[in-house]
């Protein structure tokens, strides 16, 4: 199965270390990509954290990465989304740019969503390419802290 990541999970990201850390299962690169849908990406919570809002037809075609995972790595990335209780995830269509083979094609890749998120974040800037240290200038900041409900972010 393939899972699309567009926030920290990226290579050069916060949290990239989930998908190469071999206790958490295997990923393997695929290749760079782009939603086919149109989303919110939105920087939010005292943490700085990527949210891909669900609200389809609205935002941006977003660019992330695609990797090839099984299902421990699944599960893992579960726990590491809260899924399902802060994050809703299925499978997305995604423009997959240049796979290992030199190939573009359309694949279906699981996607991390925040769900039941409070209206005004749609008023937060949409971007289509998240960095940590982009020049939005809201760093992420990693916390143990578990969030305590998307309704609260």
């Amino acid at each position: 199965m393939f899972v699309f990541v567009y926030g920290t999970l990226k290579f050069g990201e916060p949290n990239h270390h989930w998908l190469t850390d071999p206790a958490h299962g295997f990923a393997k690169f695929v290749g760079e990509g782009t939603t086919k849908q149109l989303y919110p990406l939105v920087i939010a919570s005292k943490y700085n954290i990527p949210f891909l809002l669900d609200s389809p037809r609205t935002g941006k075609h977003i660019r992330g990465e695609v990797y090839e995972i099984d299902d421990k790595m699944l599960a893992n990335l579960d726990i590491l989304e809260e899924y399902p209780k802060l994050y809703t995830r299925r499978e997305e269509e995604i423009d997959l740019h240049c796979d290992n083979e030199g190939t573009s094609r359309v694949v279906q890749a699981v996607a991390y969503f925040l769900s039941n998120f409070q209206p005004t974040l749609l008023e937060r800037p949409h971007l289509d390419c998240y960095q940590s240290e982009g020049t939005h200038n809201l760093p992420y900041i990693a916390s143990e802290d578990d969030l305590a409900d998307a309704k609260d972010i």
